[in-house]
């Protein structure tokens, strides 16, 4: 994966309303925490697209 992926369009990036915030539900560890923090080129490991059309692509 070229480049930095954006946490908004992630699977695992999710609206919390109790909180009214947008978190991250993978846990990452302090080194991969600081990693994505520092360098602007590290993709993180966990990204998946959501893709809401999926599913139905698979029922055709």
């Amino acid at each position: 994966m070229a480049g930095k992926s954006s946490c908004d369009s992630c699977v695992n990036y999710v609206y919390d309303e109790e909180t009214e915030d947008y978190w991250c539900m993978v846990n990452l560890d302090e080194d991969e925490m600081s990693r994505l923090l520092a360098d602007r080129r590290y993709a993180c490991p966990y990204y998946q697209l959501y893709d809401e059309y999926k599913i139905v692509r698979k029922q055709m």
